[in-house]
């Protein structure tokens, strides 16, 4: 089965613990990091935390890791549960969904001279195909989604419009997510963005790497 950027991160921060634990030493966490993040496949990663205990070895490729924030679940883990609820409405006013919510099958979201905000980055989804009926009358909705989540946009707009810059494919496991309904006099916007949380990780895992190339340059050559 082949490695998605979710599990990579869940075995490096296992990696991460473990050094802060002092069950492995700086250069066996350095050269696991590397190989966590070169990793493939689940058989890359699986040997990289076989030998530690829990907490710090407790890492499963298929299920949920203890207490790891939906974002960084695999899709799997994501799917399934009751749904939140199944409508939306701002009228003169607004809505918003944010953080662990879960997505109904068939979600309708309604604004008139409103807005509303449905935030997908961190929620649950009731099943693996979702449809997000919006209508907005002289309002607008926004709607944002993680990067690697399957999605195609196909409203009907009057006077407004859907922008459909985001539709596209996700990451093998993804839920299908399709987003449609009709505007007048207003408009649907969804877009591609990662939670603050997965930014500020990317940025240290840069700022690792970066590390760990300066090391290599200083090594002597053998």
């Amino acid at each position: 089965m082949r490695a998605s950027d979710a599990e990579r991160e869940r075995v490096a921060e296992a990696l991460r613990e473990a050094v802060a634990e002092g069950r492995l030493t700086m250069e066996e966490f350095e050269e696991r990091l590397e190989a966590a993040y070169k990793a493939r496949t689940h058989g890359d990663l699986e040997p990289l935390v076989r030998d530690l205990p829990a907490p710090a070895g407790a890492v499963s490729l298929t299920k949920s890791a203890g207490a790891v924030a939906p974002a960084q679940q695999s899709w799997a883990d994501r799917i399934g549960g009751p749904a939140s609820g199944t409508v939306a409405v701002g009228v003169m006013g607004g809505f918003q969904r944010r953080g662990t919510w879960t997505v109904p099958r068939r979600f309708t979201a309604f604004t008139f001279w409103g807005g509303g905000e449905l935030d997908l980055r961190e929620a649950r989804f009731e099943d693996g195909e979702i449809v997000i009926r919006c209508i907005a009358v002289m309002g607008g909705m926004q709607i944002t989604v993680p990067p690697d989540l399957d999605v195609h946009v196909d409203g009907i707009g009057i006077m407004g419009g859907f922008d459909d810059k985001a539709s596209g494919p996700g990451t093998p496991g993804s839920p299908r997510v399709r987003v449609t309904g009709f505007t007048f006099w207003g408009g649907v916007g969804v877009v591609r963005k990662a939670t603050r949380e997965e930014r500020r990780r990317l940025r240290e895992e840069r700022r690792e790497q970066r590390r760990l190339d300066r090391e290599e340059r200083r090594r002597p050559l053998e």
